[in-house]
């Protein structure tokens, strides 16, 4: 087996720097924090897409804003005095 090829430098750098890719990763986390919970509570592996349909419907509306809410008052704290 082969290993993949190395990523460009270009390509991590976005990777690191895109607030886009952060909100995806950061999402992702959820699901995945959403899918060991309900997969524990059911006593089976519920599956990714499962656990995704669930936590877009249940959660990602106030998880998003949470997450509005906390980029705002981080942006209002990271502004100098007047």
């Amino acid at each position: 087996m082969t290993s993949p090829a190395p990523e460009p430098q270009m390509t991590q750098e976005f990777a690191k720097t895109s607030s886009l890719y952060q909100e995806f990763l950061a999402e992702r986390e959820e699901i995945l924090k959403h899918k060991w919970l309900e997969s524990e509570r059911l006593g089976y592996d519920i599956g990714f897409e499962r656990a995704l349909l669930d936590w877009i419907r249940k959660h990602r509306e106030n998880w998003r804003a949470a997450r509005r809410v906390s980029a705002q008052s981080q942006g209002e704290s990271n502004k100098p005095a007047a």
